[in-house]
C-alpha cells in the first residue's frame, strides 16, 4: 500500500532512502564512541585520534571523487551503491568485534 505522498517515487528510491537512514543512524551512534575506545582500550593519544580521523575523512573524500567518476563513466550505479553500503555494514561489524 502506497501513500499519496509517495506517488511518482519509485520503490527503489524509497528503499534506498530507508537503507541510507539506518546506515547514517548507525554511523552517528559509532563515531562518538570511537575516540573513547581508542583512548580507553588502546591507549591512543589525542594526536593519534586526530590523525586517524583526518586520514579517514581524506580517504572518504578521495573515494567519493573516484567512485563518482567511475559511476558516471560506467553507468552502473546500483553496483556502487551495493558496494558502498555493504562495506559500511561490514566495517561496523568489524568495529563491534574489535578488542585490540
Amino acid at each position: 500500500m502506497r501513500f499519496e505522498l509517495f506517488n511518482g517515487i519509485k520503490n527503489n528510491v524509497i528503499v534506498l532512502g530507508i537503507v541510507s537512514f539506518f546506515t547514517d543512524v548507525s554511523s552517528e551512534m559509532i563515531f562518538p564512541l570511537l575516540p573513547v575506545f581508542l583512548t580507553t582500550f588502546l591507549g591512543a593519544g589525542t594526536a593519534i585520534i586526530g590523525l586517524i580521523e583526518g586520514v579517514a575523512d581524506s580517504a572518504s573524500s578521495i573515494f567519493d571523487i573516484f567512485s563518482g567518476y567511475w559511476s558516471d563513466k560506467l553507468s552502473k550505479r546500483k553496483e556502487f551503491v551495493l558496494l558502498g553500503y555493504g562495506l559500511s555494514s561490514i566495517s561496523k561489524l568489524g568495529i563491534a568485534f574489535a578488542s585490540t
